[in-house]
């Protein structure tokens, strides 16, 4: 059994999430950004599908990825050294989520329902959520979204319409991270994926000790500069 959330946000400690299925803390509570800030804070996310109820979640241990420790292969180096992409940051936010949101193959799923849009589009409006955008002869071509917490970033999904676009993202995001001194992007399930890209396990309680510090330093919330990823490759 998990709690079920009503009233202000106040969650359970993360040490009592569940091992099966892994990390299921809690259910209820709302998507409104007092209760996204809150989780994210203590390092907890919503993740669910239509229908369900408000499902959060805290996994043991951790992905994280350092954003000076993006591996980048040779492959990808060549493209971002061909410029292939026009990088935006923070232009086209809801059009990335919905892009994230769409099946992955005919007649699938999705977990980003169309309540969580709306949060999340809620976020980019108070400046803590933000788009990495990768743009191919005017059109957008991939990127990705997340929640940007002090020196912390909280990456949510990613997606991809031509080939590395979504990983050209990652890498100017990562870019722009570290010259921001952020501490650490939150990849927050491991992936085969994520990790060949240099992502890494972390434990749950040196994860959330992390987050008392990193979401406590560093700028406020606000929008991203446009063309900030210019000259980063």
């Amino acid at each position: 059994m998990i709690p079920w959330l009503t009233g202000t946000p106040r969650f359970p400690p993360v040490e009592s999430a569940l091992d099966d299925p892994p990390g299921l803390l809690a259910a209820g509570g709302a998507l409104d950004p007092e209760w996204l800030l809150a989780a994210y804070r203590q390092g907890i996310f919503p993740w669910y599908s239509a229908g369900e109820p408000i499902l959060w979640w805290s996994p043991d241990p951790r992905l994280v990825l350092a954003p000076s420790r993006m591996k980048i292969s040779r492959s990808l180096g060549r493209t971002l050294r061909q410029q292939r992409f026009e990088m935006r940051f923070d232009t086209a936010f809801s059009e990335v989520v919905a892009a994230c949101a769409a099946p992955r193959e005919p007649g699938g799923g999705t977990w980003i329902t169309e309540e969580m849009q709306a949060a999340y589009r809620r976020m980019h409006e108070l400046g803590y959520a933000h788009s990495v955008e990768a743009w191919y002869e005017g059109s957008l071509a991939g990127g990705l979204y997340g929640i940007g917490l002090g020196r912390a970033f909280f990456g949510e999904s990613m997606f991809s319409r031509r080939a590395d676009a979504s990983k050209v993202a990652l890498a100017f995001l990562a870019r722009y991270l570290e010259s921001r001194n952020f501490a650490v992007i939150d990849c927050q399930m491991t992936t085969a994926h994520l990790l060949s890209l240099g992502a890494f396990e972390m434990a749950r309680a040196e994860f959330r000790a992390g987050l008392e510090i990193w979401t406590r330093q560093g700028d406020g919330p606000g929008r991203w500069p446009e063309h900030a990823g210019r000259g980063l490759f």
